[in-house]
């Protein structure tokens, strides 16, 4: 059973969100970025670097499209088929936006509202932007594309923060802008110690975009306990186990003024997840009682792993640790 799978507007919401994430990411590098010739992370920042070099002549749009269709194959079989729906969807907007977008944006708002305001405040405006758009993305399901789909590969099967997996990646794009030369508007090539200036300001533009990222995402990978109280538990549970696909336990309870018998449902999950399985539950049971706690150190299959740090215990340990061990008396 696929309790919302039908629900068009569900569906609908998500696409809208990730759309209103992409033009926000596009329109902030049309706007804040790209003026001053600056580098950033991911495939947008690779683009951007290409387009400075060949002086204008190959489009951001063009190369983002290109690189995208590389990696998209990448992630089609880790990240599943609905996410490269998404995400297919987001690329195609996205090489679409940053082909019309910077073409829609008059010289004169610019000059006066971004090369006239200085770098610092473009760059910090922009990576915020750019940082807020990506986690909105992400939030969906989806992501605005590029090295974004390596980040959620690694932060499947690893508890890493996106923000600084994003940071590390970019930090590698944004060094190689020091070798290649690079154009401005009018065609001049910018000089070492401009380009030197611009990987400053990429890596500035990075750490907001990282920060803005784990803001917008924030406690996504923390777990959380839902106890659920409805008469209609047997088919919640069955919801959560087969739909939804998270483990479910289930509590005998009693409530102490009425003495009547009931049963409650025991959820761990991400905080990530829980607006989705309130969806679950309202669609079955709109006068559900649900209450939710944040829980820390959640170890499992599902969850963390058991780190080993520090020296390995021998085996008379283990043993004696387990209580394995024979009395020697």
């Amino acid at each position: 059973m696929d309790l919302l799978k039908r629900n068009f507007g569900t569906v609908l919401k998500e696409y809208a969100l990730i759309s209103l994430g992409v033009l926000c990411y596009v329109t902030s590098w049309s706007v804040f970025l790209m003026p001053h010739n600056f580098v950033g992370g991911g495939v947008t920042g690779i683009s951007a670097i290409i387009h400075y070099a060949t002086k204008g002549s190959i489009g951001v749009g063009t190369t983002y499209f290109l690189i995208n269709l590389v990696l998209l194959g990448i992630g089609l079989k880790v990240l599943g088929k609905s996410f490269s729906g998404k995400t297919i969807y987001a690329m195609l907007l996205a090489s679409l936006a940053f082909e019309v977008i910077p073409n829609l944006i008059p010289h004169e708002f610019i000059q006066e509202f971004v090369l006239s305001n200085g770098k610092m405040l473009c760059a910090l405006i922009g990576g915020s932007i750019v940082g807020a758009s990506i986690g909105l993305a992400f939030s969906q399901g989806g992501s605005t594309g590029g090295t974004d789909i390596i980040v959620l590969i690694v932060t499947k099967k690893y508890n890493v923060s996106p923000g600084r997996m994003v940071m590390l990646i970019d930090s590698v794009i944004i060094l190689s802008a020091l070798f290649v030369p690079s154009f401005d508007a009018d065609g001049n090539a910018l000089s070492a110690a401009a380009r030197f200036a611009t990987v400053v300001y990429g890596f500035i533009i990075v750490a907001v975009d990282g920060y803005a990222t784990d803001l917008m995402l924030s406690g996504a990978r923390q777990s959380i306990q839902v106890m659920i109280f409805s008469k209609k538990y047997k088919e919640i549970a069955d919801a959560i186990a087969y739909d939804f696909k998270r483990g479910v336990t289930l509590l005998h309870a009693q409530g102490w003024f009425t003495k009547t018998e009931k049963d409650v449902l025991l959820v761990i999950t991400r905080r990530r997840d829980i607006t989705m399985l309130l969806r679950y539950i309202k669609v079955l049971d709109p006068d559900a009682f649900v209450y939710v706690t944040n829980v820390s150190n959640v170890f499992g299959e599902g969850f963390e792993h058991f780190k080993e740090k520090g020296r390995k215990l021998s085996e008379r340990e283990k043993t004696r640790i387990s209580g394995q061990e024979e009395n020697p008396f």
